[in-house]
């Protein structure tokens, strides 16, 4: 039987990488859990980003309704 070698220098740095990068994963997710801990609670049930939609029809943009206002009094005067 062969026997085996030490491991190179080159798979110590690859471990070391590793183990570098599990630590820092760790410390990650550690800064995550304080961050959510003491972030204010949100007790309202009403997302901020949709708060003020409705459901339905919405109105339509300003640009748009003064074409619209147009359009129809032109539609007005072609027919008289």
């Amino acid at each position: 039987m062969a026997n085996r070698g030490r491991p190179t220098l080159q798979k110590r740095q690859k471990e070391r990488a590793r183990q570098d990068k599990q630590k820092d994963r760790v410390a990650r997710r550690e800064d995550a859990k304080l961050r959510r801990a003491s972030a204010p609670d949100r007790t309202d049930s009403i997302d901020p980003d949709i708060a003020d939609i409705t459901p339905g029809p919405q109105p339509a943009p300003a640009w748009q309704a003064e074409f619209l206002e147009e359009e129809s009094a032109d539609k007005e005067e072609s027919e008289n």
